[in-house]
C-alpha cells in the first residue's frame, strides 16, 4: 500500500506542474490552452529519445525537455496570438492531437503504439530499488517547488498586474502602453516549458511511454484540477490537482462494489461519477476551493443615508 501510495503522489505532483503552467497561461492572463496533452508529450518524447537514442545524461535531456516545450509554446503563441478564447482552444487542441499522432505514426523514432521503453532514471545509481520510488517523489516534489515559486513570483510581481490587466480586459492594457503580444507570448512559452518538464518527470518515472496516454482527456482532468482548486491561485491549484487526482484514483476500486459492471462500463461509470463530483464541487464553491484574493473580499454595505 504504501509504494502505491508513493506512486499515487508522484502523479499528482505530474498534475500539480502541468496545473501551475495552466493557471500561468489561462487562470491569470485569460489564454485558453487545451493542447496540454501535446506539450507533456512533447517533453515526454523529447527526454526519452535523448537519453535512449542519443545518449544523453538524463538531466540535460530534462532540461533540453524545457527548452523544447519552451520553443513550441512561442511558436504557438506566435502563429495564434490573432485568435481569442473558443478559436485559441481549437488551434491548441489541435497542436496537442498532431504531436500525438505523430508520435504514433513515426514508430521508426518513437516506436508508436509498442511503446518507447525508457532505461535512464535520474540518480539511479544513489539508491536502491525499494527506496528509489521515495527518492523520485522527492525529485518530483522539488520540482513542484521550483514550478510554484516561479510561478508564485509572477503572479505578486507588477508582471502578475498586467497579467490579469490583460484577463480581465487587454483592451485597456493596451490604452495604458502594455506590450500585450510581448507579455502572451512570454506566458505562453514559459507554460510549455513547465509542461514539458512535467512530460520528462512522467516519462522517466513510468520508463515507458506511448502515444495512448497523452489524449485529450489529460487536458480534461488538468482544467478540472484549476477550476476545482481556484483558477488564478496557485495555492488552490495543488489542493485541486490532488483532489482531481484522488478521485482520478479512488474510482478504479469501483469494480470491487459493483462486480455486475464490465470493463468498457466501468470506465464509462467512472467518468460519469468524476463529472457529477465536479459539479456538486462547483455547485458549492463556483470559484473553486481556494478561489483568487479578489473573490474573497466581500463588498461593504452601504452606509445609511442621511
Amino acid at each position: 500500500m504504501s509504494a502505491y501510495l508513493i506512486s499515487m503522489a508522484t502523479f499528482v505532483g505530474f498534475f500539480m506542474i502541468l496545473a501551475l503552467a495552466l493557471n500561468l497561461q489561462w487562470g491569470m492572463t485569460g489564454m485558453v490552452n487545451f493542447g496540454i496533452a501535446g506539450f507533456y508529450a512533447l517533453g515526454a518524447y523529447t527526454s526519452g529519445l535523448l537519453s535512449v537514442k542519443l545518449g544523453w545524461p538524463v538531466g540535460i535531456s530534462i532540461a533540453a525537455s524545457c527548452l523544447t516545450g519552451l520553443i513550441a509554446g512561442g511558436l504557438v503563441a506566435l502563429l495564434s496570438m490573432r485568435l481569442r478564447e473558443d478559436f485559441l482552444a481549437i488551434v491548441t487542441l489541435g497542436f496537442g492531437e498532431i504531436v500525438r499522432l505523430v508520435a504514433l505514426n513515426e514508430d521508426q523514432i518513437t516506436e508508436g503504439p509498442r511503446g518507447l521503453k525508457i532505461d535512464a532514471r535520474p540518480f539511479a545509481d544513489m539508491f536502491d530499488r525499494q527506496t528509489y520510488p521515495l527518492a523520485y517523489l522527492g525529485l518530483v516534489i522539488a520540482a513542484v517547488v521550483v514550478v510554484f515559486f516561479i510561478v508564485e513570483r509572477i503572479r505578486q510581481s507588477p508582471m502578475g498586474r498586467t497579467l490579469r490587466a490583460i484577463r480581465e480586459d487587454d483592451v485597456v492594457a493596451e490604452v495604458l502602453g502594455k506590450n500585450i503580444f510581448r507579455h502572451r507570448v512570454q506566458v505562453f512559452a514559459l507554460g510549455g516549458s513547465f509542461m514539458g518538464l512535467a512530460g520528462a518527470l512522467y516519462a522517466h518515472y513510468v520508463q515507458n511511454i506511448s502515444p495512448e496516454v497523452f489524449m485529450p482527456m489529460v487536458a480534461i482532468f488538468i482544467w478540472m484540477s484549476v477550476i476545482v482548486g481556484g483558477a488564478g491561485n496557485n495555492w488552490g491549484l495543488l489542493v485541486g490537482a490532488g483532489i482531481v487526482m484522488t478521485i482520478l484514483e479512488g474510482t478504479r476500486f469501483m469494480g470491487d462494489f459493483i462486480s455486475f459492471l464490465d470493463a468498457e462500463k466501468l470506465s464509462a461509470m467512472r467518468i460519469i461519477f468524476i463529472g457529477v463530483m465536479l459539479i456538486v464541487i462547483l455547485r458549492i464553491r463556483p470559484k473553486g476551493l481556494i478561489p483568487e484574493s479578489k473573490f474573497l473580499i466581500r463588498a461593504k454595505p452601504n452606509e445609511p443615508a442621511g
